[in-house]
């Protein structure tokens, strides 16, 4: 039996966040921001609808879509309007894990097969409903749909060979975990994982009742740790996408569970004498990533979400004040493309008179385009050299004007190796 997974429903119109029925705007409609926080409250994945009538509020939610999965590490199923296969590949490019076609349509019904061919039946899921002719499930098998979204019809579907996700079944938590028992099943969206739903918490009673979710578990106990004499343990906290050390706190056994069990970092304030959940005044939480010990089982590391600044200053790391520094090149290649791109940044927003990375920016994006593919032809011709440090030199050229369009396009490495991290 795999994972039984939590997953809350987000619904765009002009990419913005709405009401399902109404298409009025929920909240600030803010999808990366509400994304964001479902993904740090311990949602499993993510279903993101598309209410769209129009072409532009197509492209519109198409373009939320991707700014969403740029910004959380959960993955999203999305769907809702589509009308024809290139609709398909546009929901998958958003980086979305599976795209939804919808059998109440006509037009979906058609493109199943097609679409499965195309993409690999790993990324289609199908959205039937009560009212769905189910003798017809075999066909769907046949024409390579990995999952059904089942609205309100959930228990239909059950050992018809796909796995179903459970889908507004309006479920007691009684019936879900008899759902969630059940063979071949994905996991539940409700209209109750909203707002302030603790996914965690909810998850950990599903366990409790047998069923196979997803949450930390500790491969280690407390007790196995080395303690100083006050019983406790230094946890050093870094970004779990850049490693920037944030700060050091402590944790004893109460905190460690604590942090276990709700997946925000907690400590033991020595200053306070109490335990300290990191960003409850202040609102910087920090959400696990992963948590690993050292050698010695003395020292945590913790790789965590920060939200805003970790320092009580105000500073992006408690660790500012340089006692002793020996310039030195910097050899990480992230932070190289990072510092050459800002650079570049730099450049376009304060030109500097003399500069090439200014004239290119002058002559506009044609020149940049020739140069690029000026640079790529120097690698193929590079190549033929068996001496290699020629092919270094036309690649460092060539990266250096594609960082120049880059910054003219407005695409950041982030992006660029969160598609990358993708494929």
């Amino acid at each position: 039996m795999g994972k039984f997974r939590i997953i809350p429903s987000i619904y765009l119109y002009n990419g913005n966040v709405v009401d399902k029925e109404t298409k009025e705007i929920v909240g600030d409609g803010d999808a990366v921001e509400l994304a964001t926080f479902y993904n740090n409250r311990g949602a499993d994945e993510l279903l993101v609808f598309d209410l769209s009538s129009s072409d532009s509020e197509h492209d519109a939610n198409i373009g939320t879509m991707i700014k969403i999965q740029d910004a959380v590490d959960i993955q999203m199923i999305v769907g809702g309007n589509v009308k024809r296969l290139e609709d398909v590949k546009k929901y998958i490019y958003t980086g979305a894990k599976k795209a939804i076609l919808d059998m109440s349509k006509d037009t979906n019904v058609e493109i199943v097969k097609e679409a499965s061919e195309r993409f690999g039946s790993d990324k289609i899921a199908v959205m039937l409903n009560k009212d769905y002719d189910f003798s017809k499930i075999k066909q769907l098998k046949y024409d390579g749909v990995s999952l059904i979204i089942a609205d309100s019809c959930a228990n239909e579907c059950i050992g018809l060979g796909i796995k179903v996700l459970a889908f507004n079944c309006n479920f007691t938590f009684n019936d879900m975990v008899e759902f969630g028992k059940q063979d071949k099943v994905y996991g539940i969206s409700d209209n109750s994982f909203a707002g302030d739903f603790d996914f965690l918490n909810f998850k950990a009673q599903l366990k409790e009742e047998g069923v196979n979710t997803i949450v930390f578990e500790s491969a280690m106990s407390f007790d196995q740790f080395k303690k100083n004499s006050d019983g406790m343990i230094p946890v050093v906290v870094q970004d779990y996408k850049t490693d920037k050390v944030l700060m050091v706190a402590y944790m004893n056994e109460e905190a460690f569970n604590l942090t276990i069990k709700t997946g925000k970092m907690t400590y033991f304030s020595r200053s306070r004498n109490e335990i300290w959940v990191k960003g409850v005044t202040s609102g910087h939480f920090q959400y696990v990533k992963e948590l690993s010990m050292d050698c010695d089982l003395d020292t945590m590391l913790a790789k965590v979400y920060q939200v805003g600044v970790p320092c009580h200053t105000g500073a992006d790391t408690c660790f500012f004040n340089t006692l002793v520094k020996k310039e030195y090149d910097e050899s990480n290649p992230m932070r190289v493309f990072e510092d050459v791109y800002n650079v570049i940044l730099d450049r376009k927003k304060n030109p500097k008179e003399g500069s090439y990375t200014n004239y290119l920016f002058d002559k506009g994006i044609d020149k940049i385009l020739k140069k690029v593919g000026e640079e790529a032809t120097e690698i193929v011709i590079a190549a033929k050299n068996p001496d290699p440090q020629e092919v270094k030199y036309e690649i460092s050229d060539f990266l250096y004007h594609v960082m120049v369009l880059m910054a003219e396009k407005g695409v950041s490495w982030k992006e660029i190796t969160k598609e990358l991290s993708r494929r």
